[in-house]
């Protein structure tokens, strides 16, 4: 039965909000909406899986970051890592509202960056494991802000590109990641391939002597995720952070990278980013250097859900399965990182909540939504939202087991 033909009476009343509610992702009329859109009704229309981001609520949370650092006196700049959803709609969107640049990590990155609007002027790039092709390309652009990650790098660009420019991207030598998550932290107790570390920052120093090289910029990012919880090591990572700036007299720009998270259970808090820009502030306030935030996550992942329908519903053993038209190659993150996108009815039924392993539609054990979760008992047909599917969604999406088809739409109110 299709939820349009569900009767009012037998629609689900919620007399608790959820713990993912807000102002823009609610039921009306016992109805589930981003923004204005009905999602029941978009699925309709445009079929299932799809992807929808509200490009407003991207906006909106670009501007929360900018205030919370004009709060703390500090001088600063947004770009937005592009790898987090690289939807053209939104990036030409975001390049129009000029609230940030672009962070990109490849050259066709940069490349779809400027196709989508954004000036040179406004892009950041660091890289990992450039090969010559690589640096080549980026050579031709006098423009951006390039951090190098390796000391190999930096030699081969410098030896090319005397007299340039340039950003060094270091390991701090500190992580940090959503709940503890080892696999979210870029640097920490184990080597990382991520960053020069402390020890080579003389030999990184003396290329740049070398090749007439001005170190203008110093970037670094530790982690994933972070969210109140985190802040303490936060606190450390930036902190570790000054013993590379204060080797570098010529900085004009520190960017600690982005990582920061969104809620994905029940029991997190929104970051605070008074706290979170207040930590910053204990840091760099005062040194004279601007300091460049890279979000991807913060801005777009529960700006977005991902659309799926009920394929079937039956009991296992004593597990009760339902099946949807969309798997894990749609969104890695819960298989991989234990960053849930928690199923939603779209319209609820009316009905006591039944506990549910929620799976998807690839042949693969690690095909699972969610498990022992509760909701209303939905019927073959009727439209699931996974939330916080607008970050490293569609982005990391694969065509594994021919399944990697979704169609992709943003709304604007």
């Amino acid at each position: 039965m299709a939820d349009t033909d569900i009767a009012p009476e037998n629609r689900a009343q919620k007399t608790v909000a959820p713990w993912w509610q807000r102002e823009d992702l609610a039921y009306r009329g016992g109805r589930l909406h981003l923004g204005s859109t009905d999602l029941a009704a978009l699925a309709r229309k445009l079929g299932t899986p799809t992807y929808v981001i509200r490009a407003r609520r991207v906006a909106q949370k670009a501007g929360l970051l900018h205030r919370a650092l004009d709060r703390v006196g500090l001088d600063h700049h947004l770009y937005y890592a592009i790898k987090a959803n690289r939807t053209p709609q939104l990036l030409s969107y975001l390049a129009g509202q000029g609230l940030c640049g672009a962070d990109v990590c490849s050259p066709e990155e940069l490349i779809y960056a400027l196709s989508c609007g954004f000036r040179e002027q406004d892009i950041s790039f660091t890289g990992t494991s450039l090969s010559a092709a690589d640096l080549e390309m980026l050579g031709r652009f006098e423009g951006i802000a390039i951090n190098f990650d390796a000391l190999a790098a930096l030699d081969r660009f410098g030896r090319a590109h005397p007299g340039r420019k340039v950003g060094l991207r270091i390991n701090p030598d500190r992580g940090i990641g959503y709940g503890g998550s080892q696999m979210l932290q870029y640097s920490g107790a184990a080597a990382t391939k991520f960053g020069i570390y402390l020890d080579r920052l003389p030999e990184a120093i003396e290329i740049a002597k070398r090749h007439r090289l001005k170190i203008t910029r110093l970037h670094f990012h530790a982690g994933c995720g972070y969210l109140d919880r985190e802040m303490t090591q936060f606190a450390a990572v930036l902190q570790e952070s000054r013993r590379f700036t204060e080797q570098l007299p010529g900085l004009s720009e520190v960017n600690i990278g982005g990582g920061l998270g969104v809620p994905h259970r029940a029991s997190d808090r929104p970051l605070d980013l008074d706290h979170w820009a207040h930590t910053i502030a204990q840091a760099y306030g005062g040194t004279g250097l601007t300091v460049a935030v890279e979000p991807g996550d913060f801005l777009v992942k529960d700006a977005g859900v991902l659309l799926a329908s009920v394929t079937y519903r039956e009991r296992r053993k004593t597990v009760e399965f339902l099946g949807l038209d969309a798997g894990f190659n749609l969104a890695m993150e819960p298989a991989f990182y234990d960053l849930p996108c928690e199923p939603v009815p779209t319209v609820p039924r009316e009905a006591p909540p039944s506990r549910f392993t929620v799976v998807g539609n690839v042949n693969e054990a690690l095909d699972k939504w969610a498990e022992d979760h509760p909701m209303p008992p939905p019927e073959e047909g009727d439209v699931i939202a996974l939330l916080n599917a607008g970050g490293y969604a569609a982005a990391m999406r694969s065509d594994h087991c021919l399944r990697g088809a979704a169609r992709n739409l943003m709304v604007l109110d």
